[in-house]
């Protein structure tokens, strides 16, 4: 469980640092790293949002902030 928590938040670290370079280049990154394939970029979109459904329900489901004050 603490291994995919991991994975996913890397995956969104990724997508995020993709972004931005889009964002303030106009250079598709992630499309550049997926050989300019049009499945491979559109998988690792999809699984990107499927890390952060499971990022979203692991922060409710878990509560890791609950004894923060």
């Amino acid at each position: 469980m603490k291994l995919t928590s991991i994975t996913c938040v890397l995956i969104l670290v990724v997508l995020g640092i993709c972004g931005a370079v889009y964002a303030f280049s106009g250079f598709n990154l992630l499309y550049f790293l997926c050989f300019k394939i049009d499945f491979a970029y559109r998988s690792f979109l999809a699984v990107g949002g499927v890390a952060a459904l499971y990022t979203v329900y692991s922060l409710i489901a878990f509560k890791p902030f609950k004894g923060l004050k």
